[in-house]
């Protein structure tokens, strides 16, 4: 995983974070799901990156 691969990812989770916790503190459902959504896709990326840093290894 190249390092702006990395910095990409921890972003992304970032912003999901930011998101949910901002949902739940205006009570706003959608907002928490979008950022959960979020860090499901950079936890996904995250994945994706490992499983290709394992082959290449």
């Amino acid at each position: 995983m190249s390092a702006s691969d990395k910095i990409e990812n921890s972003a992304e989770d970032l912003k999901g974070k930011t998101k949910e916790a901002a949902g739940k503190a205006t009570d706003n459902e959608e907002l928490v799901a979008e950022g959960k959504t979020d860090q499901a896709k950079a936890d996904l990326k995250k994945a994706a990156e490992n499983v290709k840093d394992a082959v290449s290894e």
